[in-house]
């Protein structure tokens, strides 16, 4: 029988956002980690706010709306605020009282500078890591490690000489760059003067961008560490470098660390060897190979060289689920501050799918 649509609406409306949630939805999983991640901080987050004055939005709250548009893909603060006034799963994420409750996009931005900063969110990048660790989820022996490009938050337009001025006539409709060599050493993003202008490698277009490194570990693919940096030849193995000394301890059994071909030069390898780290790096071909036939035909290079995807995944994820392959923001800290956070999701993504080990 056709159904008809009721002429006379509802006067109240009451909704529980608790049973609205499907109980097996995966978001409660992550929900739940992400809440003991925070409630660990709560010292940190006392030290952020005066003792007296007026109340404002809660900073578990500001950092699970960044999570939440990470999980989402969501690319904008104003949409996420739009979103956020009727989309139920969203309020029960942030625990709101009513429906229409809900906070301007400004919000974020007023608190860029005391709760959203890199320290906060390093620490709670390094307490979700502490969950999986309790877990026993975590290799502590083999790692790998890898870098990709983030482009900035910044028109090739605005990459100008240093010396030169904003004088009439030179709006990006009348900037005319063609013939004009430019390097990093004579010009300057005027938009976001941090980012510097990178190539890949050879046939690549080179770009206003920074560097994101990351460091994970080969049992899971677990994020165990990260470095943003500006974008030069060397700053994927200097960061490796620096994101191996923090991350890696003195252990009874070798620590083995992987890598793709930009990582195969004698003195990256030299100085992975003075940590007591045995690089398991890809070779390139058509030089004379760093690395002896010992260790490229052992079972745990070929096993470290098939891990390797899994930073790469990462990074596929990054980029393109929460949409990170351009910055939100401008500088090196707060793009920084972005990329820990998208990495933050994704551990809690895997850690809620992962079975404690036994």
């Amino acid at each position: 029988m056709r159904g008809e649509r009721e002429p006379q609406r509802r006067l109240l409306v009451t909704v529980n956002l608790e049973d609205a949630i499907p109980a097996d939805h995966p978001i409660r999983a992550i929900k739940s980690l992400a809440e003991a991640a925070l409630s660990r901080m709560d010292e940190t987050f006392e030290e952020c706010y005066a003792p007296a004055g007026r109340r404002s939005i809660p900073p578990e709250t500001l950092i699970k709306g960044q999570l939440l548009m990470f999980l989402y893909g969501m690319r904008s603060e104003r949409l996420f605020c739009e979103r956020l006034r009727w989309d139920l799963l969203f309020q029960w994420f942030l625990d709101m009282d009513t429906p229409s409750e809900g906070f301007d996009a400004t919000t974020f931005t007023k608190n860029r500078n005391r709760v959203l900063t890199k320290e906060v969110v390093k620490l709670l990048f390094l307490e979700v890591l502490a969950e999986a660790k309790e877990r026993r989820l975590l290799s502590e022996e083999h790692f790998t490690v890898d870098g990709t490009l983030i482009e900035a938050a910044a028109s090739m337009k605005s990459f100008r000489k240093k010396d030169g001025g904003r004088g009439p006539g030179s709006g990006n409709p009348s900037v005319n760059f063609r013939g004009e060599k430019r390097s990093n050493k004579t010009h300057r993003s005027t938009t976001d003067p941090d980012a510097k202008l990178y190539r890949k490698g050879d046939g690549r277009p080179a770009q206003l961008c920074y560097v994101a490194n990351v460091l994970s570990e080969n049992r899971h693919g677990i994020c165990v560490d990260a470095e943003i940096t500006e974008a030069h030849g060397k700053a994927e193995r200097e960061a490796a470098l620096e994101m191996v000394r923090r991350s890696t301890s003195p252990n009874e059994r070798r620590v083995t660390l992987g890598g793709d071909k930009g990582y195969d030069s004698g003195e990256f390898l030299v100085a992975l060897v003075e940590e007591d780290v045995h690089p398991h790096i890809a070779q390139r071909n058509g030089i004379k190979p760093l690395l002896d036939g010992r260790t490229t035909r052992s079972r745990g290079y070929l096993m470290s060289q098939r891990r390797r995807k899994l930073v790469e995944q990462a990074f596929g994820w990054v980029k393109s689920a929460a949409r990170l392959g351009k910055a939100r923001l401008r500088g090196t800290a707060r793009v920084a501050c972005q990329v820990l956070l998208a990495l933050t999701t994704l551990n809690l993504i895997r850690i809620a799918n992962l079975k404690p080990a036994a």
